[in-house]
């Protein structure tokens, strides 16, 4: 890492971790000892284990072809032979051909073997293959092209196979990877670095980290109107303002959600708490300032202001308990991209409902207006009125209508409001 006082740019680098058990990886900018994460990715259930477990299983196999014997109800002989198969994977990271053998494995048999590099590569190819998603995900996320990473650094154990480097190198258009760093030392000396940085013991170094997912409120519609999206570095405050939907409504519940995906019902409920008195007014007028604050910690305040009134409420969310595992920000992720077409339609078709619902309102409180009523003719007034009453009743009566729809009554209500209106203001 460089210090502060260095000039020398901007680094991007992206670290590949590959270990025993998971995946994960992480782009990074480097400039003056100032790290700043990106975008995150990984997989939690792929690692050297699953390597391990590929070859278990064609010895497994073999065994059964050459003695007639299953040992997989045998818990101490598989234990053995997965031992065995680590050391072979370890073997063939330096060699390109290793021999495994087993003395007295399973009711008398001594078990021997040979494996090449090429068929440990062929049992794992889809695999190693998946160890280019994340990766992929990474520079999506942060919208960012391969050929601006300086610098590809492995870290983790299983970075140590061939087929790994070899693949990883190929998609980086064969620039050197970084394996100078020790794989076995890398995570240890990660948490001392991030230990002394919180006793405040390290002023060189600062360590900027990003939201694994988005965080918002639910809106009317049952939408998650986003305030901090996902890969947001932190710590960082985000403000909105949103306004009532109902007139002379009183208090405003406000719902905390993290998730990726348009509606809430398909997000994680963080807390909830209620915004409260708000002074009587038509809809869309009183403003509440919603603010956002995501600490270094991973700590989430979230307060509402009731601008006319100053009335101020809020909340804090931890990240100690009830927030969501890293399999499951995973599968948040994964399923969001899954229904990523369905929920676009479902977020035009709410946000087309609301515009004509909101535009129908707005009209009919003009219309209280004494200074706009006084201009306008009884028969217009009568034919807005008419209008707008009429578009009201089938809102009511069309809740699940698609958005080309709301956007035609939109328009229908707009031809017969807007000329009108547009001759007294």
């Amino acid at each position: 890492m460089q210090k502060k006082g260095t000039n020398v740019g901007t680094k991007i680098v992206l670290i590949f971790d590959l270990g025993g058990g998971t995946f994960d990886v992480s782009l990074l900018t480097i400039k003056e000892g100032r790290v700043e994460v990106k975008a995150t990715a990984g997989d939690t259930h792929l690692g050297g284990e699953d390597f391990d477990n590929r070859l278990v299983d064609y010895f497994v196999q073999e065994i059964k072809r050459k003695h007639k014997q299953d040992i997989r109800g045998n818990a101490k002989a598989l234990k053995r032979l997965r031992t065995a198969c680590e050391r072979v994977k370890r073997d063939l990271s330096s060699t390109v051909q290793t021999n495994l053998g087993i003395d007295c494995l399973f009711e008398g048999i001594d078990f021997y073997s040979t494996i090449t590099r090429a068929r440990f590569e062929e049992l794992n190819r889809d695999l190693f293959l998946k160890c280019l998603k994340p990766v992929k995900m990474c520079l999506s996320d942060a919208k960012m092209d391969k050929s601006s990473v300086h610098d590809v650094v492995l870290v983790g154990g299983s970075t140590r196979i061939p087929k790994v480097q070899k693949m990883l190198q190929d998609f980086f258009n064969g620039k050197e990877l970084c394996k100078s760093i020790n794989q076995d030392e890398a995570v240890a000396y990660g948490a001392a670095v991030q230990a002394a940085i919180l006793d405040n013991r390290v002023d060189e170094i600062v360590l900027l980290d990003v939201t694994p997912l988005s965080l918002g409120v639910g809106v009317v519609g049952g939408i998650m109107n986003v305030l901090i999206p996902r890969n947001t570095k932190i710590p960082t405050k985000k403000e909105k303002i949103f306004h009532t939907h109902r007139d002379n409504q009183s208090n405003v519940h406000i719902r905390v959600y993290e998730g990726e995906r348009t509606r809430t019902q398909d997000n994680y409920l963080l807390g909830e708490f209620v915004s409260s008195k708000i002074p009587p007014a038509p809809r869309g007028v009183p403003e509440i300032k919603e603010c956002f604050e995501l600490d270094a910690n991973g700590i989430l305040r979230v307060s509402a202001e009731v601008l006319l009134t100053g009335q101020k409420t809020k909340i804090t969310i931890t990240n100690d308990k009830g927030r969501l595992s890293k399999e499951e920000i995973e599968k948040m992720i994964k399923e969001a991209k899954k229904y990523k077409a369905e929920d676009e339609e479902h977020k035009k078709k709410a946000k087309a409902k609301l515009a004509l619902e909101n535009y129908a309102y707005k009209i009919r409180n003009a219309l209280k207006n004494e200074k706009i009523n006084s201009k306008l003719r009884k028969a217009h007034e009568e034919k807005i009125q008419d209008a707008i009453a009429k578009a009201i009743y089938w809102l009511k009566r069309n809740q699940l209508a698609e958005a080309d729809e709301f956007e035609d009554k939109m328009m229908e209500l707009k031809s017969v409001c807007k000329p009108l209106m547009a001759k007294v203001q």
